[in-house]
């Protein structure tokens, strides 16, 4: 597991390096969230997270794009050989519904930092 995230946060950091401003720190925000769910499966399946996410960093790097974390092995492999895939809409839903919650919290975030309105006398 772990494949498509990584995926998804390289095709954002490479957005990122042409977006101005404060959407590209959002965005890079993003893309390290993203990172971070192989490492959570991987503590989850009591392995070292930090050693193998970092040798699928690197894998994918090397342009090995189909690869992922090997649970059963507690190394990386081919996704495509273990017979490993995921669904497209249950992946998108996800993800839609995490980005719409993580996007609520910043608007209320928002609401609360506004300066409260002046007050009319007697109210």
């Amino acid at each position: 597991g772990g494949c498509t995230e990584v995926l998804m946060a390289q095709a954002i950091d490479r957005q990122v390096e042409a977006t101005p401003g404060k959407k590209a720190l959002a965005m890079a925000s993003f893309a390290r969230a993203l990172r971070q769910l192989p490492a959570i499966v991987a503590d989850n399946g009591g392995y070292d997270s930090a050693e193998l996410v970092t040798q699928l960093r690197a894998a994918h790097a090397a342009g090995k794009n189909t690869h992922g974390l090997d649970m059963y092995n507690g190394t990386i492999g081919d996704m495509l050989e273990l017979g490993v895939a995921e669904a497209y809409k249950s992946k998108l839903c996800v993800l839609l519904s995490a980005s719409e919650a993580a996007e609520m919290i910043l608007r209320v975030d928002d609401i609360i930092k506004c300066a409260p309105r002046a007050r009319q006398e007697g109210y």
